[in-house]
């Protein structure tokens, strides 16, 4: 079951809105399906990124894949630690493996995203 605390992207990432600020990371079902994550490439801050947009790019053993944004705004805090460190992500993917902050520049895509019990069920379809 994905937190209920959180906001969806079809594309597994999620958003933890607070304010005008969403923290960002990658879902516990792309991790799991990832495998091993070797390395990740941050995105920089200051970077101005628009929803469903391409920011980072993340590596396993498996394969490389795209970190996509679930909103639009500016890039203004990224979480250094997954430098050197990036397997924070499978073992913590929605607290200490967050990838970046976005101070949000439309609100109402917001209401675009799925809540937890639409993600699963949104996964559990695709997974057929």
């Amino acid at each position: 079951m994905s937190p209920d605390d959180l906001k969806y992207h079809k594309e597994h990432s999620w958003a933890r809105i607070e304010g005008k600020k969403a923290t960002i990371g990658i879902t516990n079902y792309a991790q799991e399906t990832l495998g091993d994550i070797v390395y990740i490439e941050l995105p920089d801050v200051d970077t101005e990124v628009d929803k469903d947009s391409e920011i980072a790019e993340i590596e396993s053993t498996k394969a490389t894949s795209p970190i996509i944004a679930p909103v639009t705004g500016k890039i203004v805090r990224v979480n250094e630690e997954l430098s050197e460190n990036p397997e924070i992500i499978n073992g913590d993917p929605y607290e200490k493996g967050w990838i970046a902050v976005i101070e949000i520049s439309d609100a109402k895509e917001i209401e675009d995203l799925l809540d937890a019990e639409a993600y699963d069920k949104y996964v559990a379809e695709e997974a057929r």
